[in-house]
């Protein structure tokens, strides 16, 4: 009788894997037991030994001293579309992988095609379309108005097979390919179905292991789930050079791209696009968007307005701050942020009812970032807390005035980093009073605007006569 070691079989048998952090259970459970997130484990079919050995090692690899490594500045591509290299740090560099989510019909695809027309004049590249064929990718080309027949270097492959696109990868040599999307990859040494964790996971690391050894740069679209994050195993924002997201409501016609990890530049730059007929196009002058045109006829700002110099990345930009407060009517009064953090509201109206005596526990308050920007510095607080206090007082604050700063529990108005940069952002726009914290107060007089330097909550709302 032949006895079989049951570690040895090839043949593949049942296992769960969470879709959240990848790990894997022998049988399934309402709970991950890896990272805890429920009904995230899916029924997939582990591989047999003979898969599992798939990997050859290459010879022995040694250490050097860090002394003996040549270390230079990445080769930067530009992609042609300023916006987008702004939050790539400067472009494209040599080898490096860039992620890149949003919602669907949001224009991932609309501009990575544009980009890649823009390479195409000087540049092979490469549009790996898993989702669409190739005549749908040169319909949207016509209808973005790019001149296919005048890019040869722009090649188009409709392919879902991991082992033939890296074939075609190899055999083109192209600087600069975008597979869209990594979900719709599968390889056949993996039993499991295209999307699934094993899948991601397995072709996401081919395509980087590719794009190290020949120095394109691998551009990859990826899903995102319902909650806003990228779909797939979290290990694949990690394998990534640059991860990007694009924000903003397909309703609107502009839409911001920000960077949430970039090895090869500064986080939380933010490009800023205009969606027209002719695809997606860069705003120079995102501050104007983001800055309500209502006033009251009289050359100031209705009641509950401020606007404040927000910081994103290196690039400093105006938005207006709406506030409404109301009277309640339920027991528990609402309190509704969009674009600004709610919990920090929370603690900003403790602040305003205890250092400067005005309560909200009777009512409803409502904040809002206009232009769907989402602000996450706490620069954002002086300005939160005078439109809520204008609003209340009904009274509005001047038109030509600039606001940041941090407020603290004390009531203390705390610096903001790179105050210069926003003072200049706001002169240059035209405003011409800034009312911010003393520590950001340059020593001298600033050129084209008046400077109002706080150091608490209650100085700035008596500067204002808020009372």
């Amino acid at each position: 009788m032949i006895r079989t070691d049951a570690r040895d079989v090839s043949n593949p048998r049942t296992q769960f894997v969470c879709n959240a952090c990848g790990g894997s259970a022998v049988k399934w459970q309402g709970q991950c037991p890896h990272c805890g997130a429920w009904n995230a484990l899916i029924e997939t079919r582990s591989e047999g030994g003979a898969a599992r050995r798939r990997a050859t090692a290459t010879g022995a690899a040694s250490a050097v001293a860090i002394g003996e490594v040549t270390a230079a500045e990445p080769r930067r591509l530009f992609t042609g579309i300023e916006e987008l290299d702004r939050v790539l740090g400067g472009g494209l560099v040599d080898g490096g992988v860039v992620l890149i989510g949003g919602d669907p019909g949001i224009g991932k695809s609309t501009l990575l095609l544009q980009a890649l027309a823009k390479l195409a004049a000087s540049e092979a590249v490469l549009y790996v379309s898993g989702e669409e064929s190739a005549a749908q990718v040169a319909l949207r080309a016509q209808r973005l108005g790019i001149e296919a027949d005048r890019l040869p270097r722009l090649r188009v492959l409709a392919e879902i097979e991991l082992e033939t696109v890296i074939a075609a990868i190899e055999a083109e040599k192209p600087r600069v390919v975008v597979v869209d999307s990594i979900q719709t990859l599968f390889t056949p040494a993996l039993s499991s179905a295209p999307g699934s964790v094993s899948q991601v996971r397995e072709c996401a690391a081919s395509l980087t292991r590719l794009a190290k050894r020949s120095g394109a740069v691998v551009v990859l679209v990826g899903h995102v789930t319902k909650e806003g994050a990228l779909a797939g195993p979290r290990v694949l924002e990690h394998m990534v050079d640059t991860v990007l997201y694009f924000e903003g409501d397909t309703n609107s016609a502009y839409r911001l791209v920000r960077a949430f990890k970039n090895r090869f530049g500064a986080i939380h730059e933010l490009g800023v696009f205009a969606m027209t007929d002719r695809g997606l196009r860069g705003v120079s002058n995102p501050s104007a968007l983001f800055l309500s045109q209502q006033g009251d006829g009289k050359g100031g700002l209705v009641p509950g307005s401020c606007v404040m110099v927000t910081q994103e990345g290196s690039r400093p930009m105006l938005v207006e701050i709406q506030a409404l407060v109301d009277a309640a009517h339920v027991p528990n009064p609402r309190r509704l942020c969009v674009g600004v953090d709610p919990q920090r509201l929370a603690m900003l109206l403790a602040v305003l009812s205890r250092h400067a005596g005005v309560a909200t526990y009777d009512q409803d308050v409502f904040v809002n970032a206009v232009g769907g920007v989402r602000i996450d510095e706490p620069a954002s607080d002086l300005a939160v807390l005078l439109a809520v206090l204008s609003s209340i007082r009904n009274r509005p604050l001047p038109r030509a005035m600039v606001v940041f700063g941090e407020v603290g529990l004390a009531g203390e108005i705390r610096p903001a980093a790179r105050g210069l940069e926003r003072m200049r952002e706001a002169a240059k726009i035209g405003f011409s009073t800034a009312l911010i914290p003393k520590a950001n107060a340059p020593r001298k007089a600033f050129e084209g605007l008046e400077v109002i330097a706080v150091e608490t909550l209650t100085e700035a709302i008596g500067e204002l006569r808020l009372r």
